[in-house]
Formats: structure tokens, sequence, C-alpha cells
């Protein structure tokens, strides 16, 4: 059970990766109402995949694995979460201007964005994935029982 709860996690990691990946490719390009439709569906994945990693690693953390205690000692975990939340936090910017685009997009018209916008979110997507990949690491980190400061 332990390795299926394991993969689910990983896999929804992945997907966050990707999704973000697919958004920035699909911004670089002139926005259509099919790029604009698809770009609101990649987010809704996103938020998906978020909630599942945070659900799947909260029981991995209480419930599998090492316990609570191994990842509450353990400084690439606390950084990890803080990676995690910083993630969050900097991914309201572009989800709430995918929802705006939502009144425009049932009327038939393509969003209007600017290029300046556009390169803003693409940056914000930059840095999202830059902090996921440190994220990876911290993973590794942990798996190493690098930084841990228990007993």
């Amino acid at each position: 059970m332990d390795v299926f709860i394991a993969l689910l996690h990983h896999l929804a990691f992945v997907a966050i990766m990707l999704i973000l990946s697919a958004e920035m490719l699909t911004l670089k390009q002139p926005l259509t109402l099919a790029s604009a439709r698809k770009i609101q569906i990649y987010d809704a994945i996103y938020g998906v995949s978020a909630i599942l990693i945070l659900i799947i690693g909260g029981l991995r953390v209480m419930y599998f694995e090492k316990g609570a205690d191994y990842y509450l000692h353990s400084a690439p975990f606390i950084a990890k979460m803080i990676l995690f939340v910083i993630v969050g936090v900097i991914s309201i910017h572009p989800t709430v201007t995918f929802i705006k685009w939502g009144r425009s997009l049932k009327q038939g018209m393509v969003p209007e964005v600017s290029d300046a916008q556009k390169r803003k979110i693409r940056l914000i997507i930059h840095v999202e994935l830059t902090l996921l990949a440190l994220m990876i690491l911290c993973a590794a980190m942990m798996a190493k029982g690098i930084g841990y400061m228990g007993s």
C-alpha cells in the first residue's frame, strides 16, 4: 500500500509540472478561443493535482512512510512545505486571470491579454517550475536522511 500511495503522490507532482509546462507553452503562442479554453482546463487540472498532492502527502506523513515525527524534524521536509506554499501563493495570479477569461469565452470572444500580461504569467510559471524542481531536491535529501534534526 505504501508504494501505491507514493506512486499517486509522485504522479500528481509530475502532472503539475507537465500542466505548468503546457500552460507556459500555450501562452507563448497567439491566444485563440481554443487555446484560452485549453489553458483554463490545464489550470483546473493543476488545481486538482495540487489538492491531491496535499491530501496524499498528508496521508503519507501521518500514516505511511516514516511517520510525522520524522518529517517534522527534517529540514528538507520543512523547506519542501515552505516551497509548496510559495508555489501555491504565486499561482493565485495566473489562476485568477484565467478565471476572468470565462466571461469573454462564454461570449465566444478571445480574452484580451497584452504581451506584458502574458510575459508576467509565463515568468510566474517559470518561477513555479523552478521552485518545484527545488522541491524534488528536498525530497531526495529527505530520502537520504540529510538534514534530519531528530534524536
